[in-house]
């Protein structure tokens, strides 16, 4: 491995699962790689890859919205159970699953040395690049966001290999039409494998040239065998589609990569292309812990074995911030990411928009990874006409609403059931957008995407909000908490905290995008009720009086107006921020999923609640949710492949040392004991400026600010507050004193 331990993760032994495989990605393509000198596999995924799963005729939303005002009225008279009969009486409807290409299959005779060889596997996360080594044998892999390919080297002196395209992975349909191509070419081969869904005129195709440096290359159907021979380069692709695709042409591309360049610096040149985009993104930002450097040289696994050293936190920072950059291009991470190797992905490896999404998201900010912030975006402006739809069909409204589960095709509201009455849910729409409004605030300008997208749920919700209740507020009904009910009434219900939040806040930053509407939507702001703050002192999660809390769930959603909104803090609205504070003191973990626990975490580190901060990061260090790769499980004991936990966590890292509005910035705000000295480098804030921080067990720190615009700020430390003038293009320091 080229780079220090920080910067990348290693292993002494290969994968012998597919979750425990090496991780490349550049947005598009994606591969996981296990390393095996002799059995090596390559399992390729694409973003694109969801498989029909018939019920074409519920892909759109339902046509309910001429019984909504019936709906309105039954829950304003006190019917608890009445939204669980608004529906067309669908039955459940998963969106598209995400699945697996195939994978490349490498594989080499037995060895007739059997004496023990030194072994390594490692991945780079300054590069994107794993490699594997043993006794003369090396292996390189990365995905190039440069030509969009999986980029493969293997070496060894007299190097024989048998190479095919394999789509026998767990969970693959017995009755997916494969068919494969093996054909000679200049290089050595090119290999296709053309996969067509069961009951679809869907396909997808992988493609891979094999460019031999000696030997000989000979075509064994489904493969090629190569031997004695010194190098051998692969460039696979996969594309989805309708009808044939052009697998001569497809080749052709892939050989005008090569180009004239010598053999033996071809690898290179590829990597070369791939860093000016991958490297100078990850490089942005760094986090130095002060860790142990026996500890940073150790494997992944037994640094996950050390759940309270900074060496790992350190390591799963940097892990973080690179698959989550990996994942991110075509379209934002899916509950996996970019990755899978099981057909059987759990919740349809869908984007789930309620947490999940925002939640692997939450640093692309502050960790000044802008290519993920557009990479949401291109997913939200894609869906916008299908959010359309679902405003006119559910509610009879013109703007937009978001739904719940996407594939990532389809934006229409399709999934939903008595329990999870997600077409209800009406705060997707600003939810999704607030990471695009904060990337504007971060960078100093102003999408009209955005700003045309804030006017649309504005609209929505002057068509929506029409029913007042007795003291002359407006209601939100239906409203629905994801994924929560409230203790003596059903899913579907009034005045959810979370609704009232992303109704405020929509259309007060709609009007500020738009000064011509800016009157009306601050007056309908004004008239929606205030949050309620119920017996045991907590933030209600249900505004509406009479509604009680349960308290034992996941979800945190009621917690909007504190993170990531800025509605509720400790220093403007010190009531209600205390109001949060026990909501969350008092908010169990239910089936100790890692969303729950960090979205727990950055919540407390908005509320300046170090200890609760350690303690929620702690259920997630101490749960065993990592695997080698450093991807995350859902839940603990390394249950269900999922990214909420690996992409998270930089933004829980970050939180804690550094909070920033357009008008103030937050210098370590819940530091945990656990952390007593560090640097923090290249972050982001959202008042144009990037940002150093280093701090020391004594309690000072030292701040250093390069703005990019002038005006003044609010400065808060733990010694108090004060205004802090900005210059445009002068570095500004700031110092913290010690305790």
């Amino acid at each position: 491995m080229s780079t220090t331990p920080v910067h990348g993760t290693w292993e002494p032994e290969p994968a012998a699962r597919w979750e425990d495989a090496f991780l490349s990605g550049n947005g598009h393509h994606g591969a996981l790689v296990f390393g095996d000198p002799h059995a090596d596999r390559v399992v390729v995924t694409h973003h694109t890859l969801v498989r029909p799963n018939g019920g074409d005729e519920y892909r759109r939303p339902p046509a309910l919205a001429a019984g909504l005002p019936a709906l309105q009225d039954r829950l304003l008279a006190g019917d608890t159970t009445a939204a669980e009969a608004f529906t067309d009486g669908r039955p459940l409807q998963w969106v598209r699953p995400f699945h697996p290409a195939f994978q490349l299959r490498l594989d080499r005779p037995p060895a007739d040395d059997t004496r023990p060889a030194a072994y390594r596997r490692a991945v780079d996360f300054t590069t994107g690049e794993t490699t594997a080594a043993r006794a003369g044998w090396t292996s390189r892999v990365f995905v190039s966001r440069a030509d969009d390919v999986i980029v493969q080297h293997v070496t060894a002196p007299h190097l024989t290999l048998d190479l095919s395209l394999d789509p026998r992975l767990p969970g693959a349909p017995a009755a997916l039409g494969v068919g494969h191509g093996t054909v000679r070419t200049p290089e050595g081969a090119l290999l296709t494998l053309r996969a067509r869904y069961p009951g679809s005129d869907l396909s997808y195709t992988g493609v891979t040239l094999v460019a031999v440096t000696g030997g000989t290359t000979r075509l064994v159907p489904p493969g090629v065998l190569v031997e004695g021979a010194t190098e051998v380069l692969l460039l696979t692709r996969v594309r989805r589609h309708t009808g044939e695709l052009d697998t001569v042409a497809e080749g052709r591309a892939l050989r005008e990569l090569l180009g004239r360049t010598p053999y033996a610096a071809t690898y290179d040149d590829l990597l070369a292309r791939h860093l000016t985009r991958h490297r100078t993104a990850y490089d942005r930002v760094t986090l130095d812990l002060a860790a142990d450097p026996a500890e940073r040289a150790l494997p992944g696994s037994e640094l996950l074995a050390r759940p309270s050293g900074a060496a790992l936190l350190e390591r799963l920072f940097a892990a973080g911030r690179y698959h989550l950059l990996s994942a991110s291009g075509l379209l934002p991470p899916r509950l996996t990411g970019l990755w899978t190797g099981d057909w059987n992905t759990a919740w349809s490896g869908a984007f789930t928009t309620n947490a999940n999404l925002n939640l692997q998201t939450a640093s692309a900010a502050a960790a000044a990874l802008p290519e993920v912030t557009e990479a949401h975006a291109a997913l939200v402006h894609r869906q916008l006409p299908h959010w359309r739809d679902n405003a006119r069909e559910i509610f009879g409204a013109r703007g937009v609403v978001a739904p719940s589960h996407t594939d990532g095709e389809s934006g229409h509201t399709c999934h939903f059931s008595r329990a999870y009455p997600l077409h209800l849910w009406t705060a997707g729409a600003d939810w999704l957008l607030k990471p695009l409004v904060d990337h504007d605030e971060t960078y100093g300008g102003r999408d009209p995407r955005t700003a045309a997208a804030l006017a649309e749920v504005a609209l929505f919700y002057e068509d929506f909000l029409t029913r007042t209740d007795d003291e002359g507020h407006l209601v939100v009904v239906p409203s629905y908490s994801p994924e929560n009910r409230p203790a003596n009434a059903s899913w579907g219900t009034l005045d959810a905290a979370m609704d009232l939040s992303a109704a405020r806040h929509a259309l007060l930053t709609a009007a500020d995008h738009h000064p011509e509407h800016a009157a009306g939507w601050r007056a309908l702001a004004g008239r929606l009720p205030p949050h309620r703050v119920n017996a045991d002192g907590a933030l209600a999660e249900w505004a509406r009086p009479g509604l009680a809390d349960t308290y034992e769930h996941r979800h945190l959603s009621h917690l909007y107006g504190v993170w990531p909104l800025d509605e509720i803090n400790p220093y403007d609205t010190p009531d209600l921020a205390e109001a949060a504070r026990r909501a969350l003191e008092l908010r169990g973990a239910e089936n100790d999923s890692a969303h729950g626990h960090l979205h727990h975490a950055l919540v407390a580190a908005r509320l300046r609640d170090g200890a609760r901060v350690a303690h929620a990061l702690g259920q997630v260090l101490d749960g065993d949710f990592f695997h080698a790769s450093l991807m995350s499980a859902h839940y603990p004991h390394r249950d269900v492949y999922n990214a909420d936990a690996a992409h998270a966590l930089p933004a829980v890292l970050i939180e804690m040392l550094v909070q920033s509005t357009p008008g103030r910035l937050v210098l370590l705000p819940a530091l945990p004991a656990s952390c007593p000295q560090g640097r923090l480098a290249g972050v982001r804030t959202r008042f144009g400026a990037s940002l150093d921080l280093t701090w020391t067990p004594d309690g000072s720190a030292r701040a250093v600010l390069r703005p990019d615009r002038t005006h003044r700020i609010e400065l808060r430390t733990p010694s108090g507050a004060e205004p802090l003038d900005l210059v445009a293009g002068e570095d500004r320091v700031v110092h913290i004193e010690a305790r």
